[in-house]
């Protein structure tokens, strides 16, 4: 699983307004993908206290009820340059919620780099979690990561399948016994999105 240990302690960078976007899923739902904010810490503690413990396990690959203040800290201070991470979420009844969060590290080198990723139950099967996997390919790529690896539970049927389905090589983990590792070989691509000028203003808004 990515870990702040692994990226630079400096201060954040720009906010990288280039990854929002506004999707419509298969069955229409309007939903935002956008980067992590540091005032995301509320809404990400209800992101992942809602999961269900065995996606919770799935995602960290060991049993978590919530996040520590040190973990919360990690997933929303990130610096968007070798910590990036985007959130989905929708808008009902003015009430913001988060339903997906997916992240890569880079590694020492920078040409390669971890991700994770997770859906809310409601969400998954709808095409998100590869939404986001094609967001956080086309920005590493784009910043010089040529290879994005991962590790899920041989368990981990979905995760496996969506793997397979996008192009990544599934192979066992010798250290660590059901658990498999997934990697991908990244080339440069053009991943420029169109966004709303008014959308932007409201990210550029929050991140200040």
């Amino acid at each position: 699983m990515p870990t702040l240990s692994q990226e630079s302690k400096g201060q954040l960078h720009s906010y990288p307004a280039e990854l929002i976007d506004v999707v419509h899923l298969a069955e229409g739902q309007r939903v935002v993908i956008r980067p992590v904010l540091s005032r995301d810490q509320e809404l990400m503690v209800v992101f992942f206290r809602d999961l269900s413990a065995d996606d919770r396990y799935s995602r960290f690959l060991h049993p978590v009820n919530e996040l520590s203040s040190e973990l919360l800290r990690q997933f929303t201070q990130v610096d968007h340059v070798n910590h990036v991470a985007i959130v989905a979420e929708t808008f009902a009844d003015g009430r913001e919620t988060i339903i997906g969060e997916a992240r890569y590290v880079r590694d020492a080198d920078a040409s390669s780099a971890e991700f994770a990723v997770s859906v809310a139950e409601p969400w998954q099967r709808k095409g998100l979690a590869k939404l986001m996997f094609a967001k956080l390919e086309c920005r590493a790529a784009a910043t010089g990561v040529r290879r994005i690896v991962a590790e899920t539970l041989i368990t981990n049927k979905k995760m496996l399948s969506l793997a397979r389905k996008i192009g990544y090589v599934l192979s066992g983990s010798r250290a660590a016994p059901g658990v498999v590792r997934l990697e991908k070989e990244l080339a440069m691509r053009d991943c420029n999105v169109m966004v709303s000028p008014r959308l932007l203003r409201r990210e550029a808004i929050l991140a200040s």
